[in-house]
């Protein structure tokens, strides 16, 4: 496997898969995920862009928080990582990656979408870290529904629950901890720009999070806390195969991109990198697309 420092063809530095029909009870596990996705632990290569930074990552059992919080490590950071209790088993992979990278991992399982669990979580991270400079609101909710009418009021809340309220929530509890120099980076979507018809819900939360990045990094900017968003394309993770894509689609997932193949979660990794280092210091409020080269605004 390549790593991310080799001259490389883009179209074919990862394969151009063709996924099986799957399905996984929701939210998913890498380790059963087929094919298997690439979160770096053989082609990430840090350079100590991150030495001494205390993160806390959402979502970063599997898929592209998996990829992140691996990066993250292998650039010298120490990293609390959020997930699902039943996501243990990608959890405790990715903790041992961080360790054997030489840096701290903190297990901090539990459900975003209970607010109080939220703050608690941010306490935990603090309290595991010894501190919080760089959080990544990674965590995300996604069901694929054919008709507006099946959308049902629970899954409408919990969609919105995990991939909006979530992040205002455990934001909000952490800027008492966030010195200047730290930084805030949200998980966008191009779905925030190109909704599938199937994805409304899951689409519009990725508006808002666009939205809510732009206002909040105006605001903390005369705080020296700078915030940010990545907006991934078609990326190959569990959450495409719990219910997060028809499963008639899964074989053709990214094949429309320019580069005609999906993209793995360690292609998203050095653009939160960059968003949370020193060198991105005069970038505020921007949305960095990593989509195989879809168009966004």
């Amino acid at each position: 496997m390549s790593d991310q420092l080799t001259f490389t063809n883009p179209v074919t530095r990862f394969p151009d898969i063709s996924p099986p029909k799957q399905d996984q009870p929701e939210p998913g596990l890498d380790a059963e995920l087929i094919p298997g996705t690439d979160r770096g632990e053989k082609s990430y290569r840090g350079t100590g862009r991150l030495e001494g930074r205390r993160a806390l990552i959402t979502g970063a059992d599997s898929g592209i928080g998996a990829a992140v919080a691996i990066a993250f490590a292998r650039e010298g950071a120490d990293v609390a990582l959020n997930y699902l209790p039943q996501e243990e088993e990608d959890a405790q992979h990715i903790a041992g990656v961080i360790r054997e990278a030489g840096r701290t991992a903190v297990l901090l399982p539990g459900d975003l979408t209970d607010a109080d669990f939220c703050r608690r979580l941010v306490e935990d991270a603090v309290e595991g870290l010894g501190g919080l400079d760089a959080l990544v609101n990674n965590a995300g909710r996604q069901i694929a529904v054919e008709s507006l009418e099946e959308i049902d009021d629970q899954q409408w809340e919990d969609t919105y629950a995990v991939n909006i309220h979530a992040m205002f929530r455990i934001t909000q509890a952490a800027l008492k901890h966030l010195p200047a120099g730290s930084t805030i980076v949200n998980s966008t979507s191009i779905q925030a720009y190109q909704p599938s018809p199937t994805l409304v819900d899951y689409a519009s939360t990725k508006a808002a999070i666009n939205n809510f990045t732009k206002g909040l990094a105006q605001q903390l900017a005369p705080r020296g806390i700078r915030v940010n968003a990545v907006a991934p394309g078609p990326i190959w993770t569990p959450l495409q195969v719990s219910d997060g894509q028809p499963k008639e689609a899964l074989p053709e997932f990214g094949k429309s991109t320019p580069l005609g193949r999906a993209g793995q979660p360690t292609e998203l990794a050095p653009a939160y990198v960059f968003l949370t280092s020193s060198e991105s210091s005069y970038v505020l409020g921007e949305t960095l697309a990593v989509t195989g080269g879809s168009p966004t605004p």
